[in-house]
């Protein structure tokens, strides 16, 4: 924003990240729109908020008046302030949103849910299209429809779309190479495009239809396939008939479940906030052409004793920051400056978006629906706290622990004799697996199968990491290892200074059998065998393998990769765009050592010349 400037005020009577005291700062404050930033010790951001007055929504902090034990905690940590001015209220949503979303701050209302959702992608840039599940940047050339809440809802939708229009699900190197049709054809799913059991025209024609479906016109996607039954009853193919009233039949079924035109049709999302003893959820269901796909639960961080209408203010400005947003969000509450934030949403979509709060008829039945679910979330998530909390509550028993631990990690290493070692690091807390904060690491700069060396560099790198950027560690860290491997982490945890972790090796033992484990901990004396029954140990098993799980697939894929990249890299005129265009059409080196030069010679960049090259290479010897 070309207008913005930056007003600071830090301490400047020679001490250090003493109390912040707002004197000349605030009298000389500007009146303006903008965002505020609060710093605690070591320049950490506590805290972003926006204003349409600096002035007056600043000094507030520093008045003699009512605040909540939460605020209260925050200022008595406050040792610089600073604001950006904007020039209006929405451009200061806007960045306010953004900073939340780079720097996390503690003081922040934050969302958990950083997911990319799916989408049900048909490509239209090939001559027989394929319907596929998509997430990322839309460059495809096509449709895509969604978002979809989760995976499963998107496959639901697709097994049912392949039951009505039978379109090909099938990547486009094995609909390549096909000789005969496969499994989807035998349960009718597929009409067989790929060897000539449907000609180009019908399949086109259902192509259509299916998009037609998709965009909500389900009564001329229906009639489409009415006339073509009834032509095909005319000219006595009735196998075709049957076939079309079949189609029929399933789109109807697939209204049944997902139509909703009671409530207006179109584009929009129902959003409900409900709280109860202190955590709050946001249910979010989608509507996308007058299709329901479902909906998700998403809770809130950091909410305490804060309101439903600051909450959906929040929830909105980062949810919608990254995924599509509909012209229309229904919400049981009204959020903070609706009207801000609407405009907000619309400049960053490019389109008119509406905020409002249904009072009567469908929309407001939809809403009810939503809060319904919400509260079940709620409900659910409490019940898992608390199978949680017993969970820590066996950790700190058997650990001799002070206090119940909130966090738990754990790491493992998988490679296959040395080649493309990968450390994996899961994340439990009360609430079970935290997937969202799983991280990998590429080991690197070590020797090949040294076990111990990669457990001490991704034990270094992920709290080296953590603590740089002041977030929260475990209390607990568990290593899929024994006495060697506990060591070496011990070593990173030195190093880095940082004595506030209990480590806990998981050793096989000798038998190699589940029940059978040793853990090593620094301080005892031997190892320690739990019986094979006892509570904590199935508590240590579980989290274990589920960091076993994570780092051996995220092994295969790298290793897959690389052996990949390396066969390719040994044929000239190969580079990283056509290596990448090569393995998308075949599927893998498989795929592409049993094609043919025309098969090849079909890929975007690859000529004649370089086409016989990679033959050759598969097939006589090194180009």
């Amino acid at each position: 924003m070309d207008s913005e400037q930056v007003e600071q005020f830090e301490n400047t009577d020679g001490a250090v990240d003493t109390p912040f005291v707002p004197g000349e700062f605030l009298r000389t404050l500007t009146s303006q729109p903008g965002i505020y930033q609060m710093f605690g010790q070591g320049s950490r951001l506590l805290y972003v908020g926006k204003a349409r007055n600096l002035r007056r929504r600043v000094s507030s902090y520093f008045q003699k008046q009512r605040h909540t034990p939460k605020t209260l905690a925050m200022l008595a940590q406050v040792t610089r302030v600073e604001v950006v001015v904007t020039h209006t209220e929405t451009e200061a949503l806007v960045l306010e949103a953004n900073l939340i979303k780079r720097h996390h701050p503690p003081y922040n209302i934050l969302l958990r849910d950083d997911k990319s959702y799916p989408y049900l992608f048909i490509e239209t840039g090939h001559d027989t299209p394929r319907m596929s599940l998509h997430r990322g940047a839309q460059k495809g050339k096509g449709h895509y429809f969604g978002p979809y809440p989760a995976v499963t809802a998107l496959r639901e939708s697709m097994v049912l779309l392949q039951k009505a229009f039978r379109l090909r699900t099938c990547e486009d190197h094995t609909f390549h190479h096909r000789s005969r049709a496969c499994l989807q054809y035998q349960i009718r799913r597929c009409s067989g495009p790929c060897v000539g059991h449907i000609s180009g025209e019908d399949y086109a024609r259902d192509v259509a239809d299916t998009i037609r479906f998709l965009e909500g016109k389900s009564d001329e996607a229906i009639r489409s396939l009415g006339a073509r039954m009834q032509a095909a009853a005319e000219r006595l193919d009735f196998e075709e008939a049957a076939r079309r009233r079949d189609q029929i039949a399933a789109l109807s079924k697939i209204q049944e479940r997902q139509y909703v035109a009671q409530a207006g049709g179109g584009d929009f999302d129902v959003l409900a906030a409900a709280q109860e003893n202190g955590q709050w959820v946001v249910y979010v269901s989608f509507i996308r052409n007058g299709r329901q796909l479902g909906g998700r639960s998403v809770f809130p961080r950091h909410t305490e004793e804060v309101r439903a209408p600051d909450v959906l203010a929040a929830f909105l400005m980062q949810f919608y920051s990254d995924k599509e947003v509909p012209g229309n969000l229904l919400v049981n509450v009204l959020p903070r400056s609706p009207a801000s934030l609407a405009e907000a949403l619309g400049s960053e979509a490019g389109h008119r978006v509406m905020i409002d709060q249904p009072q009567r008829g469908p929309r407001k039945r939809w809403m009810a629906l939503a809060l319904t679910n919400a509260m079940g979330a709620l409900r659910q998530r409490a019940q898992t706290a608390s199978a949680g909390r017993r969970r820590m509550l066996l950790l700190q028993k058997l650990l001799e622990l002070p206090e119940t631990p909130q966090r738990v990690e754990c790491f493992d290493i998988s490679h296959t004799r040395g080649e493309v070692a990968v450390a994996s690091c899961v994340v439990f807390g009360e609430d079970g697996a935290l997937k969202n904060e799983y991280r990998r690491f590429n080991i690197r700069d070590i020797r090949g199968g040294d076990d111990y060396a990669a457990m001490e560099q991704a034990v270094h790198r992920r709290y080296g990491r953590l603590q740089k950027e002041g977030l929260v560690l475990p209390e607990i860290v568990f290593i899929d290892g024994g006495a060697g491997q506990v060591a070496r982490a011990q070593a990173a945890l030195d190093a880095l200074e940082i004595g506030c972790i209990q480590l806990c090796g998981v050793a096989k033992g000798t038998a190699r059998r589940p029940g059978l484990e040793m853990l090593h901990i620094p301080g005892w004396a031997v190892p320690r065998q739990l019986d094979d029954d006892d509570p904590a140990l199935l508590v240590i098993q579980e989290i274990r393998d589920e960091a076993h799980r994570f780092a051996i697939t995220g092994h295969r894929a790298r290793r897959g990769k690389a052996r990949q990249e390396s066969d390719l890299d040994g044929i000239s005129g190969i580079g990283p765009k056509r290596r990448v265009a090569l393995l998308r059409a075949f599927g893998g080196l498989r795929g592409i050592r049993d094609a043919g030069m025309e098969d090849l010679q079909r890929v975007e960049g690859i000529h004649l010349e370089l086409a016989q090259r990679i033959y050759d290479f598969f097939h006589v010897g090194r180009a």
